[in-house]
């Protein structure tokens, strides 16, 4: 079992940023970042395996990083220039499988959520 819980999000103008934090009790092999917006499908933000290997989906290359602390089991979600497409709520997610994707079936666990809202 991993216990996931997302902080951090809140209102921000356009060109902002934000920090969320995801604090794990332990780290899965793979931790990702899903948003989703109302009325849309959960996307893919980007995740990073245990050898710190990060993948990100298109809209936030260059935007966005995702980085993690072992010592604090925290993995966090560095969002810069931030626009108002983004709000979402922003989910954690974790994976024991073999290899990392963006794909969500691959991951077991799931935080709650944080509100991430970006004003134009």
């Amino acid at each position: 079992q991993v216990q996931l819980v997302e902080s951090g999000g809140g209102s921000v103008q356009a060109g902002g940023s934000l920090r969320l934090s995801c604090a794990a009790s332990r780290f899965a092999y793979c931790m990702g970042w899903f948003r989703q917006a109302p009325g849309k499908e959960r996307e893919a933000v980007g995740y990073i395996s245990s050898y710190g290997t990060t993948r990100y989906t298109d809209s936030v290359k260059g935007r966005f990083t995702i980085s993690k602390d072992i010592a604090k089991n925290t993995m966090y979600l560095q969002m810069n220039s931030l626009k108002p497409e983004d709000t979402a709520m922003y989910y954690c997610a974790a994976g024991d499988g073999a290899y990392c994707s963006n794909d969500p079936a691959l991951f077991n666990y799931w935080g709650q959520g944080t509100q991430v809202t970006v004003a134009s």
